[in-house]
């Protein structure tokens, strides 16, 4: 196979803002259609679904085909499906709910091959060319070029950054307001609320002297929080999800027919 170079990663590292959607459908047309829009990554959900089958295939493939990078939400304490998503053919990885850097590393650990991690070696699948490729190549490719995400959605995260973003193989950081908002004691997601803030600006700050990426949500209209959060140092933006964007869409179009 021709291994090519991580477009996302490419991007980031030329200091270019990426922006993306997030895949909670699992529909390969969803995937396929944000990479036609010029998505540059779709980031699809497995943690809030059960799709342990050929689903997360199809899906990774559409966005592959379509251009732009599939970057998948895995569970945080089944490192075998680190690498079960990589072999499928995804770009990139995000591990949710840590709270210590020890399992930053551990992630780091499950995502990439000896010498900087512990996966384990097959080419019989998507990524390897289903062992046609010249293993050496495709072991130096994955090290080089997928990524690993972490989530930032507890306040423990937020208390023990620093050392998170000094973990050798973390990529980026993903934060995550509604999540952080609850297990603060908020009585629902409330992204404006100070202490919010704070740890998204806490978070910020910390990653960037790292040179670790930022990535979060932002809500409609769209851009004014993409500027808020872009002058924080965040550059992979998250815009809704297929559900979110979909339902949208249909209320205004149902309000706009019916009246």
């Amino acid at each position: 196979m021709n291994y090519q170079p991580n477009p996302l990663r490419e991007k980031l590292a030329r200091g270019d803002a990426v922006y993306g959607t997030c895949i909670c459908s699992f529909s390969p047309h969803m995937a396929g259609l944000a990479g036609t829009c010029g998505f540059d990554f779709v980031r699809i959900d497995n943690e809030h679904a059960w799709r342990q089958d050929e689903s997360l295939e199809h899906v990774v493939r559409a966005a592959l085909l379509s251009g732009c990078a599939p970057i998948v939400r895995i569970d945080k304490d089944e490192p075998s499906l680190a690498r079960k998503a990589l072999e499928v053919g995804a770009l990139g990885l995000i591990i949710p709910e840590v709270k210590e850097a020890r399992e930053v590393a551990a992630a780091v650990r499950a995502a990439k091959f000896p010498p900087l991690g512990e996966r384990g070696f097959s080419t019989l699948c998507f990524s390897g060319g289903y062992g046609t490729a010249n293993a050496a190549e495709w072991i130096a490719w994955s090290n080089a070029e997928t990524l690993v995400g972490a989530m930032v959605e507890k306040p423990e995260a937020v208390e023990n950054i620093e050392a998170i973003c000094a973990v050798e193989g973390l990529d980026f950081l993903l934060f995550g307001p509604a999540d952080y908002s609850v297990a603060i004691g908020l009585p629902g997601p409330d992204k404006d609320h100070p202490q919010v803030q704070q740890a998204i600006a806490r978070t910020a700050e910390a990653a960037t002297a790292r040179g670790v990426h930022l990535m979060i949500g932002v809500a409609p209209p769209w851009g004014e929080e993409t500027k808020q959060y872009a002058a924080l140092g965040y550059n992979m933006i998250e815009i809704g999800h297929d559900y979110s964007v979909l339902a949208r869409a249909w209320k205004s179009a149902l309000a706009a027919a019916s009246t």
